[in-house]
């Protein structure tokens, strides 16, 4: 039973799960904000070339 405890105790005070987090949090922030930077891009440069072909008919 005292391992047990042992082993909750070094769990709780050990960094590494806290860090993997923060990284997997930043990781998802970062896909999202590329997400959206490429949706937006992708509009206005669909929307650019729209008008171009519109102008050259």
């Amino acid at each position: 039973m005292s391992k047990m405890l042992l082993k909750v105790k070094e769990l709780l005070v050990s960094e590494e799960g806290a860090t993997a987090t923060e990284y997997a949090v930043m990781l998802a922030l970062i896909i999202i904000v590329s997400i959206v930077a490429i949706t937006l891009l992708g509009n206005k440069v669909n929307n650019t070339f729209t008008n171009i072909a519109n102008r050259l008919d």
